[in-house]
């Protein structure tokens, strides 16, 4: 609720004119390599005032109970590590075009719906 709600709402129903939903479909961006990455570097994701171990989890949460219809029966949660390391890049002013482009990405690979 603190770290997430304020932006994408409770449903995760988003803000068009400024943040993006994740209900229905955050898992899809799991569906291409640079995508696990995004999820992890976004500025509110990669800038929160957690620990890393929170952060995984929190993100791994955010999964399955957002858009557990899309999460990869392969996926592997997030780790500490993990998240240390991509946090370390955080996406700033080019959020956006990346996004863009792993959408692009996903509906190549045969997704319709971020």
């Amino acid at each position: 609720m603190l770290k997430c709600q304020g932006c994408h709402r409770a449903d995760a129903s988003g803000t068009p004119a400024t943040t993006p939903a994740m209900a229905g479909l955050v898992a899809e961006f799991l569906t291409v390599p640079q995508g696990r990455a995004y999820l992890a570097q976004v500025p509110g994701v990669a800038t929160a005032a957690l620990p890393d171990d929170q952060l995984a989890e929190l993100l791994n949460w955010t999964l399955y109970r957002f858009d557990a219809g899309h999460v990869p029966a392969d996926f592997k949660p997030y780790t500490t590590n993990e998240i240390g390391q991509l946090r370390h890049k955080p996406l700033r002013t080019e959020a956006a075009q990346v996004r863009a482009r792993i959408i692009a990405d996903i509906r190549s690979a045969g997704v319709t719906t971020p």
